[in-house]
């Protein structure tokens, strides 16, 4: 049987894992074991975290927009009801974003909802 040598191939693999690593602190960027490990992890936190951030704005979106129509004397859940009567299909992030930078017509849309949902 011949020999098989591994060296090129363990050597790309090793240096596929550092080049991932590059920018962690101290050891975690330069050793291998280390690296490994630490990539590993922060592969499973990446995966994590990119459903994770859709959540996340949702709720800021729904803070915000709660925030803006409890000043006209509403709640969240209140507001989001009448909409729907009104058959206002306005998304939770436009509704945010009209709110903090467009107080006007937010108020416009929240008189289109009370008035649609009495």
């Amino acid at each position: 049987m011949t020999r098989v040598k591994r060296g090129n191939v363990a050597r790309k693999r090793r240096k596929k894992i550092l080049k991932l690593a590059k920018g962690f602190r101290g050891s975690h960027s330069t050793l291998f074991r280390t690296a490994n490990q630490q990539v590993m992890k922060a592969l499973r936190n990446s995966y994590r975290d990119r459903r994770k951030r859709k959540r996340d704005f949702r709720r800021l979106w729904i803070t915000r927009i709660n925030a803006a129509v409890r000043q006209h004397g509403m709640s969240y859940s209140q507001f989001i009801g009448k909409m729907k009567k009104a058959d206002i299909q306005i998304n939770r992030k436009m509704l945010a974003q009209l709110a903090v930078l467009d107080p006007t017509s937010f108020h416009k849309v929240v008189e289109l909802a009370a008035q649609a949902g009495n």
